[in-house]
């Protein structure tokens, strides 16, 4: 049996994504503002990865962190890039709206994995990482290169982080990703602790998940972490899903019967959400990010709402959630 990296306390952490500037350009007071909030409200895991805002998100975690007993706290961060200073005019063009002069190169050797955990401590100024997530080694990122860099993975970076865990320096790894098969492939070549699992299982989408990838780490004792469980956003309203503009034909009318059936019991769709992925026995935590200080006051808010049965009940009797779906007691 795998240790528990993640523990009950954990089941609410922040993503990193939105303070490397994903979706608005956030200042760094901004920034300190919304991780004061997130501490004061007792969160205590928190991810990111240099790949945020070209190292800008750890950067300022590490900033806020500076100084917190780190044995309060559980941080995650991400290998599978490389970075280096470049002028601004050859920064390449990303999602990020304010990202640092950096380009970068995708990079799955030991070699590689060693230096960027390196690189994120040295950012970061924190004496160890807790878990390492290697990043975006998914088709849907790196496209047609996918088994060039899944056999660099093999070679590199999955033995060199097993030995590191094992050395202690790390308490856990696993893959950081939009995609179930590159879970299901690092579980088939070597023994992950933890997943984060991106735009793969929300209340909106997730039958693909109940079928193939819940079934195998739950074999495998590897546990998931889930990124995206609003679907970056498009569950509170917002016209973008899974990090993208272009909304899913169907989607609009789906989440529109959900909000009318939350309305009928009383609550809300993003309390619902945020319970719908913590139902399943395989997630052990949920990192929604912030871009304001109030949407950390409404996440930790909807950790405590009671959410009736019936809803429950009545999203499962009109198939807007699937059948065999673990839904909340």
């Amino acid at each position: 049996m795998k240790p528990e990296i993640l523990t009950a306390k954990h089941r609410l952490g922040l993503g990193g994504v939105a303070i490397g500037t994903a979706f608005e350009n956030i200042t760094d007071e901004q920034a300190h503002e919304i991780l004061t909030t997130v501490w004061d409200a007792g969160i205590r895991y928190y991810d990111t990865s240099p790949w945020y805002g070209l190292t800008k998100s750890e950067r300022r975690f590490g900033e806020f962190l500076k100084g917190k007993d780190r044995n309060e706290f559980i941080f995650s961060t991400k290998v599978g890039r490389l970075f280096n200073e470049v002028p601004q005019s050859e920064v390449p063009p990303t999602m990020w709206k304010n990202p640092l002069n950096y380009d970068f190169r995708h990079d799955y050797t030991a070699d590689a994995i060693k230096r960027s955990i390196a690189d994120s401590l040295q950012r970061t100024g924190l004496n160890h990482i807790d878990i390492v997530y290697i990043h975006d080694l998914s088709e849907d990122q790196v496209g047609d290169r996918y088994p060039y860099f899944l056999k660099q993975a093999k070679e590199g970076a999955f033995k060199v982080l097993s030995e590191l865990r094992d050395q202690g320096i790390i308490k856990a790894w696993g893959m950081g990703v939009n995609k179930i098969e590159p879970i299901l492939d690092c579980i088939e070549a070597a023994d992950p602790d933890i997943c984060l699992s991106a735009t793969q299982y929300s209340i909106l989408e997730h039958e693909d998940a109940v079928d193939r990838l819940l079934p195998a780490v739950r074999k495998a004792g590897v546990k998931l972490v889930s990124g995206a469980g609003y679907n970056s956003g498009y569950i509170a309203g917002r016209e973008r899903y899974n990090y993208k503009d272009v909304i899913p034909k169907g989607m609009e009318e789906k989440r529109s019967r959900m909000m009318a059936i939350a309305e009928k019991y009383n609550t809300n769709i993003i309390d619902a959400a945020l319970h719908f992925v913590l139902a399943a026995d395989e997630f052990a935590s949920i990192i929604p990010g912030a871009s304001r200080s109030d949407q950390v006051h409404d996440n930790v808010k909807a950790l405590h709402a009671d959410i009736p049965k019936g809803f429950w009940q009545e999203l499962k009797a009109e198939g807007l959630i699937y059948g065999k779906a673990q839904v909340p007691d």
